[in-house]
């Protein structure tokens, strides 16, 4: 890494509250957790073979947190590189890491600034990641710039559509004004750190699947959500039939967007 990015990232808090990284440290092993992580593995998988990638890839984990995911694609023997802006999960991650005997590159730093080359990874990871970054544009154009072309990039994140989320203490929360989500942020970041679970970086974005497959399109980038991405085959006959109805019907997609917590996207870099 060079000195002028290491200078623009050292704007960041890379502090945190105990309180978070109690909880994090907990979840992030919890059978749930595990099973969430596992689940986006099978899904990049499943796409990676239809583009013909050598087997050993080089992975980009961004806001790796723990670790977890690092750890589990570096036990399938890939090349792992992982980064996070908070100080005390890195350490975990780092440690939990050596504990099983698993070289992976760990840095501190942003989304917004990453130290890797121009395409030099296959596939790039970021898990409710962007609706913490202010610069979220930022976050999406250094995804974009570290892909190879044909590489995949998935994303998990808020959804506004919505009224079911777990960013904030509150109900409907993704629903309320932008002028009124402003004052609850703030009240996260100063006196109230327990309305957004303690975290140094509330969220403070929401997104809809159409805003942000707007922004790849634009960026020579093809998205599919988390009913193009849905494995179908494991399925009873009648989730399959509601399945193939929503991928079949703008409305009944944008319902169960409707339906949906959180955003699932997996995008394709283009070739140029």
């Amino acid at each position: 890494m060079n000195t002028d990015r290491d200078n623009n990232q050292s704007t960041f808090d890379y502090s945190t509250h105990k309180e978070f990284v109690e909880y994090y440290a907990k979840e992030s092993l919890s059978d749930s957790t595990l099973k969430r992580m596992e689940g986006i593995i099978i899904n990049i998988s499943r796409n990676l073979e239809k583009h013909s990638f050598n087997k050993k890839l080089n992975i980009a984990d961004i806001g790796c947190g723990t670790g977890v995911m690092s750890r589990m694609w570096a036990q399938e023997g890939h090349t792992v590189h992982g980064i996070e802006v908070n100080e005390a999960l890195l350490e975990i991650a780092r440690k939990r890491a050596n504990e099983v005997g698993l070289e992976i590159e760990f840095c501190l730093g942003s989304a917004t600034n990453l130290p890797w080359k121009n395409e030099s990874m296959d596939v790039c990871i970021a898990p409710e990641l962007i609706e913490h970054v202010v610069e979220w544009k930022a976050c999406l154009r250094e995804f974009a710039r570290i892909l190879k072309p044909n590489g995949v990039l998935f994303i998990s994140t808020s959804n506004k559509l919505c009224p079911k989320q777990q960013e904030f203490n509150l109900p409907f929360y993704s629903w309320y004004p932008a002028l009124l989500k402003r004052y609850f942020e703030n009240l996260a970041r100063t006196t109230r750190p327990d309305l957004a679970g303690y975290a140094i970086y509330p969220a403070v974005n929401w997104f809809s699947f159409y805003q942000l497959r707007k922004e790849f399109l634009e960026m020579g980038m093809e998205s599919f959500d988390r009913f193009d991405i849905m494995d179908i085959d494991k399925r009873s006959t009648y989730q399959k039939i509601i399945i193939m109805l929503i991928r079949s019907n703008s409305i009944l997609r944008w319902l169960g967007h409707v339906a949906s917590p959180g955003l699932s996207i997996l995008a394709i870099k283009k070739f140029h």
